[in-house]
């Protein structure tokens, strides 16, 4: 196998996986109403609809990462506790949000996140961690760790997701 190819299929299969664990997120909320979408049904503060929201954002704040290093991370080591409280307002439902939109956005950004695994030159291309208590001091994380986080970031709120909306309906979208 060619270099060439090799790189091809890792850029396929990063985006198979992220595909997948995109669509079990989408999955969970097929045919809700933005009021459902907005239901705590877990002790957590956690809806479905504020999942997809945060999920979204973070997947964002990653791929801008690749591209830009860590100067558009919050720092949350500065923040107030009004700063940490509005940056907990992307796990909920906001007056005005709905769920055709919050997919929308969703959609947007992984577009932009697919095209970055297509045309990123070279997924070994790495960059500073933001300052934050849960990195390791002076640590870099390349291209490629960082899509497999955004992987990992969707996938553990698919599950997330799935246990909520079993506690809303009943229904199952992961088994």
């Amino acid at each position: 196998m060619t270099t060439s190819t090799q790189i091809d299929t890792e850029r396929t299969d990063i985006l198979e996986m992220l595909a997948k664990h995109r669509h079990f997120l989408r999955f969970t909320v097929r045919d809700l109403t933005d009021e459902q979408a907005g239901l705590r049904t877990t002790a957590s503060e956690l809806c479905l609809g504020g999942l997809i929201k945060h999920v979204s954002a973070v997947e964002a704040n990653w791929a801008s990462f690749i591209l830009d290093g860590p100067a558009q991370a919050p720092d949350f080591s500065s923040m107030s506790e009004e700063q940490i409280a509005e940056w907990g307002e992307i796990f909920r439902m906001l007056p005005g949000d709905t769920l055709a939109g919050v997919l929308a956005e969703y959609e947007r950004v992984a577009a932009r996140t697919d095209e970055l695994v297509r045309t990123l030159p070279d997924l070994n291309v790495s960059q500073p961690l933001p300052e934050a208590p849960w990195f390791e001091p002076g640590g870099r994380w390349s291209a490629r760790r960082t899509l497999m986080h955004i992987m990992t970031e969707t996938a553990q709120h698919s599950g997330h997701a799935d246990i909520i909306r079993e506690s809303l309906d009943g229904a199952k979208s992961m088994g």
